[in-house]
């Protein structure tokens, strides 16, 4: 296995352009002031420190593009995994943008492979902090068009991010993950174990940690375990634990704390849509805040939130870290 240690001043992505994997690349404490494409497979990043190994960039939905288009928002990424069996550890990948309401959203990390572990990362930003593919169905076929004239493509997503087959599993093992609005948001199967969830301020007063995708024939979808859901300026009330971005999209919450900055409400539908008829959003054992949940939710059965936590264990193993 190749090891390659490198700091702030290096060029990372020449690095990762030329890596020959599997490989361990070990970064040094500083600020890395870089927008990161990872394409390779069986890679594995180890910072020095959590809090002082950052991968930082500030590009945001609104920002004009060369091709004329605006940034929207997946390609505003300070770090893309697009590479099979990634690996971070001891990190913070930051975008740096802190006005969302003004500039729109301002993806830190977009996950768009079939295998990713996270462990003590920090992942930093406001409206959609995190994306874990894959992108729904129905964007999909909007986007890959019936033709191959490259000005039908309006820029929404990179072609080579837009279709995944089959479907992702990622873990976030005790890692801290910062935002506003839908900023935990994808289609992946995904666990979010011993994880500091944080709502910050926004100037709108209102948010939402989580925002599915998922599609009815996906069996799991988001998971949160043993989390603590967190407040760092978000008012009383004024946040949701999810709301589905697709129907149909699923995500429960089992053992979790929760903060008075969460509504009693839990779940949200999403604006003026159905979801509520076709989410599928469940809870268990949360504490911490008084709670009524919306009568779509589902307060999960010992044996059902058993089960989560069995699938979390097995796909854990998988991954052999």
């Amino acid at each position: 296995m190749n090891k390659i240690t490198v700091c702030p001043s290096d060029d990372i992505q020449s690095i990762l352009d030329t890596l020959t994997a599997p490989a361990t690349i070990y970064m040094k404490s500083g600020v890395y002031r870089a927008k990161l494409t990872v394409r390779c497979d069986n890679v594995k990043f180890v910072g020095e420190d959590r809090e002082t190994t950052k991968i930082t960039y500030d590009d945001y939905a609104r920002k004009p593009h060369a091709d004329g288009g605006e940034y929207n928002t997946f390609r505003t990424y300070t770090v893309c995994v697009t590479g099979e069996n990634v690996v971070m550890e001891n990190l913070t990948i930051e975008n740096a943008n802190t006005s969302p309401e003004k500039v729109g959203q301002c993806v830190a990390l977009s996950v768009n492979s079939k295998r990713f572990y996270a462990r003590r990362l920090n992942l930093v930003s406001t409206q959609d902090t995190l994306f874990t593919a894959p992108f729904p169905d129905d964007l999909v076929i909007r986007y890959s068009g019936l033709t191959d004239d490259p000005a039908y493509y309006d820029g929404f997503i990179p072609r080579n991010q837009l279709y995944m087959e089959g479907n992702s599993v990622q873990i976030y093992d005790s890692c801290r993950i910062c935002g506003t609005v839908d900023f935990i948001f994808g289609g992946a199967e995904a666990y979010f174990y011993d994880c500091d969830i944080v709502s910050l301020a926004d100037k709108r007063n209102c948010g939402y940690v989580a925002a599915p995708s998922h599609s009815l024939k996906d069996e799991r979808g988001y998971a949160f375990i043993d989390c603590r859901i967190m407040t760092e300026g978000a008012s009383e009330g004024s946040i949701y634990l999810a709301r589905p971005w697709r129907d149909f999209g699923k995500c429960d919450f089992v053992r979790c704390t929760v903060q008075r900055h969460i509504s009693p409400l839990l779940f949200d539908k999403w604006n003026d849509t159905y979801r509520d008829k076709t989410a599928r959003f469940g809870y268990f054992e949360l504490t911490g805040a008084p709670l009524s949940p919306v009568p779509w939710s589902h307060e999960l059965s010992a044996r059902e939130a058993q089960n989560i936590i069995e699938n979390f264990e097995r796909r854990k193993r998988s991954f052999n870290v």
